[in-house]
């Protein structure tokens, strides 16, 4: 996938986020087909979203489209579009182009949005925690870095055996 530079952003944090994002789900993503592939089986929870390896998958681009509906909410601006993640029994068939449409509309919103504007007020989340906007961004690009972190150790865990 070719990263252009995005350079129409008023907001150079918002840029640099978004960017973040980007190349973090794509990591992420394809760390999934590396644990998928190598047949990982994830901890038992009672987490609907870890009970098998697409379930997770679904969680983590579901998360994506919700941070970024949640913001245009917040920042009262127009949704970009991102279509509904696919469901469970087809999400590993389809999600290399999901993660395309779901990218392409991130880089739409916040193009035009004031650096004030990410910094202050806080919202509360949907699940409970106050953010700014710029907060929610860096809490978007931290959520596929810490699950590509965890199935990279469920891999390497599998490695040593």
């Amino acid at each position: 996938m070719n990263v252009p530079i995005l350079d129409n952003f008023h907001y150079n944090g918002a840029r640099t986020l978004v960017l973040l994002h980007e190349k973090y789900m794509i990591s992420c993503i394809s760390t999934w087909h590396e644990a998928n592939s190598q047949h990982v089986i994830l901890p038992e929870t009672d987490d609907q979203d870890y009970q098998s390896m697409n379930t997770l998958l679904r969680h983590i681009l579901r998360a994506s489209r919700g941070y970024m509906t949640w913001i245009c909410d917040k920042l009262d601006v127009p949704e970009p579009g991102i279509e509904k993640v696919p469901e469970v029994d087809s999400i590993a068939s389809s999600v290399n182009e999901y993660l395309t449409h779901l990218l392409e509309r991130w880089r739409i919103p916040l193009v035009e949005i004031p650096e004030d504007r990410f910094h202050s007020p806080t919202y509360t989340s949907r699940w409970g925690v106050d953010y700014c906007i710029d907060a929610m961004l860096e809490h978007a690009v931290m959520h596929p870095i810490r699950h590509g972190f965890q199935l990279r150790n469920l891999i390497l865990a599998r490695k040593s055996f």
